[in-house]
């Protein structure tokens, strides 16, 4: 794999030394370099949003396919590139954001005209701001900060914030008792994704996610990851990461029957667009931190004694294509979800959360913390 990109590599590196050459040109010694960080930091940024955001155009036309499969119909096939057959429906995601582009965006009477176009952009920042440690491979990260665990906690936490101000700014009863419903549900299972990263934390002994992906390292493959000891908070984490998307079988704030299209009723265009973005960027961070803390990260599946002995023994190292892999095979899971589960009342959300998730998260925080003091602990120790 590395042999493969290493004349891209080589072209990055030469033409990362001119632009080095000629900021310390422009701005001398003493400038240069924290312009020079600037520059990568910027262009880290572009590097890790570009890509999101292609994937979660993409990822709706891949939700409607998959769903058309097993639906037995076809889903998006008529918008194409240029005609051509074997394309089609591969333009359809460019042909729905066009469309919402050229939307007009009404605002409703008595709505706060401020907080109203702020909530869209409170709901996806977050969805961003949670990739800064998010790491691709050991050294393709672009803040690694030794308590990343705790900022991704407390960056999502803060999605809920664009939900309620949307909800209060339409001035609309509808959009109001939608805000409500979905933030008490993110409430909730905020609470149980909180315990399960607690384990996370326990067995790793670290709050740095590259040291959590190291942390299950081994000769075994995936049976040296985290969710063998962790199962039921993997599960919980799995199931709670789809309650706080508000993806079915847990979408009542946005139930249809029920209180129409739920806290964006009254949103239009781009600012409805944000919150749909924002939705898709969520099931791609919940499913990449979902492989990262519980099912290896980077790190390959296949046991280092069955890659040499099939003969080939790459296969056992790591690389961001197993990550990419791995997030791609659990937001295919949210999917599923929704084409087989029917919605759930309000009620048995809630009683799931609260009565189910939380008791036992603590439950299990407890037996891990028993088991870690045993011989039987045979994952990693901290040295």
């Amino acid at each position: 794999m590395s042999a493969a990109f290493q004349p891209l590599t080589n072209l990055g590196n030469w033409a990362w030394g001119i632009l080095a050459g000629a900021v310390g040109w422009i701005f001398g010694q003493e400038l240069g370099p924290s312009v020079l960080l600037a520059i990568k930091i910027l262009l880290l940024i572009v590097c890790i949003v570009v890509p999101l955001l292609v994937g979660v155009a993409y990822l709706t036309l891949w939700e409607r396919k998959v769903i058309g499969w097993m639906q037995v119909r076809l889903g998006p096939n008529r918008v194409t590139f240029f005609g051509i057959p074997w394309l089609g429906g591969l333009a359809q995601p460019i042909a729905d954001a066009l469309k919402l582009l050229i939307k007009e965006i009404i605002v409703p009477t008595g709505a706060n005209k401020f907080l109203f176009v702020l909530a869209p952009v409170m709901a996806i920042t977050p969805a961003l701001a949670a990739w800064a440690v998010v790491p691709f491979d050991p050294d393709l990260v672009l803040a690694r900060i030794d308590a990343g665990l705790l900022y991704i906690m407390a960056i999502t936490s803060m999605g809920v914030y664009g939900v309620i101000i949307a909800g209060w700014a339409s001035n609309s009863k509808y959009a109001f008792l939608g805000a409500l419903r979905s933030a008490a549900q993110i409430v909730s299972y905020e609470i149980a994704m909180g315990f399960a990263l607690v384990g996370v934390l326990m067995a790793a002994q670290s709050l740095n996610l590259v040291d959590i992906v190291r942390g299950q390292q081994g000769g075994w493959g995936l049976f040296n990851w985290f969710w063998i000891p962790l199962f039921p908070l993997f599960l919980t984490y799995l199931i709670a990461g789809v309650a706080e998307t508000n993806r079915a079988p847990f979408d009542v704030a946005e139930g249809e029957s029920e209180i129409v299209a739920g806290f964006h009723v009254e949103y239009s265009g781009m600012t409805f667009a944000v919150f749909f973005l924002a939705e898709y960027a969520n099931m791609i961070l919940v499913s990449t931190l979902c492989s990262i803390m519980f099912l290896g990260g980077w790190l390959s599946p296949i046991p280092a004694v069955l890659a040499a002995a099939i003969g080939m023994p790459w296969l056992a190292s790591g690389s961001f294509g197993w990550l990419l892999l791995k997030a791609f095979l659990v937001v295919s899971t949210f999917l599923w979800y929704r084409a087989t589960f029917p919605r759930y009342r309000y009620d048995q959300i809630m009683r799931l959360g609260w009565k189910v998730f939380i008791p036992v998260t603590l439950v299990w925080i407890v037996v891990l913390g028993a088991w870690m003091q045993t011989p039987l602990w045979v994952w990693w120790r901290p040295v």
